[in-house]
This record gives structure tokens, C-alpha cells and sequence, in this order.
């Protein structure tokens, strides 16, 4: 009994010297920049801007913010949308952010942000301006015909191969030079969000968007940060800094510079 005392009394007296692992964001202050993994291939949230080399979109300003407010620099990391779940689960960087839909199947093996970008996100077509007319509805589209080009690894390639199961599918492994190859008419159609269609269209005047209001059933969602399963600390973090600029009207306002959220008139 006299021992057991001995080594219970010991045990207490070393526990001010185990070893603590640091929490994540203290592991992101001690190295004095956070990892944001990017694919800057998608217009307009994250788009790695060949002529300047400077990140560019809604998700690049949130990333300025985020890394802003914890006091470090930004040390992006690229990635792929076919890599992305298995890049961050392997550890190779802290949060994701390149306008990644919000769904079940990320929930339920990572973590997601609170929401952003709320119904403004819904599948539709980019087709080249000549052939606007004849694509109506997604019937139209699915026929061996119809070449659709798609890049791998997202929800667009997932919708596209559920949905356009006649189409002639052509994967592209550079979604940023899809929506060239379909003005260049090496396809027909490209399936992708509203606002990366909108935007499209106001920079190549040969592209057309004709179902850009009426997006796809069942497709409406929003976007999240991504970031590893069980990190509760960073995500309440992160969550704390959306609620700061939705509360303070910042997100609005990229919302509205960035995915085309119509002002509040009332405000």
C-alpha cells in the first residue's frame, strides 16, 4: 500500500513535465505561416493568374483574411481536385479553400467550415455562343452527339457522369482551359457552377451560359473551408472569422464583387 502511495504521489509530481502536443494553431503561430491547399484553377474563387502569378478570387481574399487575422503569411500548396481529400488528409496543408462544395461526402470523412456563397452555386452549361439555342435541358445535352468535357476528381465530373450517361464524355485533366477548348470547339459543353459560367462569359465573348438562371434540380449548394477531420480547434477558428465578416458585412461584400449576390436594397 505504502508503495502504491509512493508511485501515485510520483506520478502527480512529474505531470507539470509530460509533454503537451501543441495545439494546431499554436503549430501554425510557431511556423509563422499557415498552408492553404488551392487548386487556382477555378474562376472566380481561386485562380492562379498566369501573367502575375498572384492568387486571385473570393477564396484567395478570405485566405489574405484568415492568414491576416492569426498573423502569419500565406504558404500556399497546390493540389488537385482528384488529390484534394486525400492531400489533406496526408497533412499537406492546414485549410482548403478553392470553391469547394459543401456536401455529405466530405462531412463525413474531413471537416467543412461554416457555409458561404449560400444559393448562389448550382450546375449548369457553358456552350459556345452559336450553339446557346440549342441546349435547353439536360436531355438535349445527353445524346452521343453532344461532347462534354469534363475535369476529374469534382462534383461536376460526378454530376456529368450520373446525369449525361449518353453524352461523349471527354475528361481534361486543366479545368482552367476547359472553357477554352469549348470556344475553340473541341467540345460542345462544359458542366460547371453558375458563377464560374457568369464569369466565363464576361471574359471570352464567344462562350454562352443559356441555362445560368435555372440551374440544374437538386444542385444548389453552397462552399466551405475544408480542413482535417477532428481538428476542432482550427474549425471553430475558422468559423469564428466567417461569422466575424458575415456579421460585419465583409462577406457580403465579396459575395457581391466576387459571385454576383445582388445588394440588399433595404440596407
Amino acid at each position: 500500500m505504502k508503495r502504491l502511495c509512493l508511485m501515485i504521489v510520483a506520478a502527480i509530481l512529474l505531470l507539470p513535465f509530460v509533454r503537451v502536443e501543441a495545439g494546431h494553431l499554436e503549430e501554425i503561430a510557431a511556423r509563422g505561416t499557415i498552408r492553404i491547399g488551392t487548386t487556382g484553377d477555378y474562376i472566380p474563387m481561386s485562380y492562379l493568374n498566369p501573367d502575375t502569378g498572384e492568387y486571385e478570387g473570393i477564396d484567395a481574399e478570405l485566405s489574405k483574411i484568415i492568414a491576416a487575422s492569426l498573423g502569419v503569411a500565406i504558404e500556399y500548396v497546390p493540389t488537385t481536385w482528384p488529390t484534394l481529400a486525400a492531400d489533406m488528409q496526408a497533412d499537406k496543408f492546414d485549410i482548403a479553400l478553392c470553391g469547394i462544395s459543401r456536401n455529405y461526402a466530405r462531412a463525413k470523412s474531413m471537416a467543412m467550415s461554416d457555409a458561404y456563397g449560400e444559393g448562389l452555386f448550382g450546375k449548369t452549361i457553358l456552350c459556345r455562343k452559336s450553339d446557346a439555342k440549342k441546349f435547353k435541358t439536360l436531355a438535349d445535352i445527353n445524346k452521343p452527339s453532344v461532347r462534354v468535357m469534363i475535369n476529374p476528381g469534382g462534383t461536376n465530373e460526378k454530376f456529368a457522369r450520373a446525369n449525361l450517361t449518353k453524352a461523349t464524355l471527354i475528361v481534361h485533366e486543366e479545368n482552367a482551359d476547359i472553357p477554352i477548348q469549348i470556344a475553340d470547339g473541341k467540345a460542345d459543353i462544359m458542366i460547371t457552377e453558375t458563377v464560374e459560367a457568369v464569369s466565363w462569359v464576361k471574359r471570352e465573348p464567344r462562350l454562352a451560359a443559356p441555362l445560368v438562371t435555372k440551374p440544374f434540380e437538386g444542385t444548389l449548394h453552397s462552399c466551405g473551408i475544408l480542413m482535417a477531420k477532428g481538428d476542432q480547434e482550427l474549425l471553430n477558428y475558422v468559423n469564428f472569422v466567417l461569422a466575424e465578416l458575415r456579421m460585419n458585412g465583409t462577406l457580403e461584400r465579396l459575395e457581391i464583387k466576387y459571385l454576383g449576390r445582388k445588394a440588399d436594397a433595404a440596407k
